[in-house]
């Protein structure tokens, strides 16, 4: 795998886990639609990248 490659899996893996801590934060916090709509899209962001990672390795 090249660096480019490794490069978005570790980015993709990032954007996850921001998204997850967002969703965590927001509902800590007692919930805002704007902190749950952020966190989804960037796990949504993060799944996507490593799925489009993944279909363009084969």
């Amino acid at each position: 795998m090249s660096w480019y490659g490794k490069a978005v899996y570790a980015f993709g893996a990032a954007f996850i886990a921001i998204g997850v801590a967002l969703l965590v934060v927001t509902a800590a916090h007692g919930g805002g639609v704007v902190g749950f709509v952020l966190g989804a899209l960037f796990v949504a962001l993060g799944v996507a990248r490593i799925q489009l990672e993944r279909k363009r390795g084969r």
